[in-house]
C-alpha cells in the first residue's frame, strides 16, 4: 500500500499524526501538492510538486494511486475518483469514503456548490480543530490496523 497525502490543504496539526505513522510502519507515501508542502522529513516520503491549475495535483493521485493504496484528501471529487479504482480515502476530520458512501457525500456537495452558484451565501465548513484531528487520528490508525 502506498499512501498519497493531497497537500491542496492539508492542516498542520494532521501533520505530525501522519509523519509518526509514515515512520513507525515504514509506510511508501507521496504528497503531491501544486506548491511545497512540508509534512516532515522521512525516506519514506516522497515530495511531488506539479503544474499551477486546478485539479493537476488530483489528475496525478488518481494516475499513481492503484487499488489498496489510501488517499488523505478533503476534495470530494478526488475521492470519488479514488473508490472507483478500488483504493481507499479519508478525509481530514475522520471520514472514511467507501463505495456505500461517496456518491451521497458527491451529491451533497454538488448540491451546496449549486446553492453558493445561485448567489446564496452558505456557511462553508466549520474551522479545523483538536477534535478534528483526534477523529483523524482514530480513523488512521485504525484504517492501517486493518490494512497494512
Amino acid at each position: 500500500m502506498t499512501l498519497f497525502i493531497d497537500g491542496d490543504a492539508f492542516p498542520n496539526l494532521l501533520k505530525p499524526i501522519v509523519l509518526r505513522s509514515i515512520e513507525r510502519l515504514a509506510i511508501p507515501t507521496r504528497v503531491i501538492a501544486n506548491k511545497k508542502i512540508n509534512v516532515g522529513r522521512s525516506k519514506h516520503i516522497e515530495y511531488i510538486i506539479v503544474d499551477q491549475g486546478a485539479d493537476e495535483a488530483d489528475h496525478h493521485i488518481v494516475a499513481l494511486c492503484k487499488e489498496g493504496d489510501l488517499v488523505i484528501t478533503a476534495d470530494i471529487p478526488l475521492a470519488d475518483r479514488i473508490i472507483d479504482k478500488n483504493a481507499h480515502a479519508i478525509d481530514h476530520r475522520g471520514e472514511l469514503y467507501s463505495k456505500e458512501n461517496i456518491k451521497q457525500y458527491l451529491a451533497m456537495r454538488n448540491l451546496m456548490e449549486s446553492i453558493r452558484e445561485s448567489g446564496e451565501m452558505t456557511s462553508g465548513p466549520k474551522a479545523f480543530g483538536q477534535k478534528d484531528a483526534h477523529a483523524f487520528a482514530n480513523q488512521f490508525n485504525t484504517f492501517l490496523a486493518k490494512n497494512f
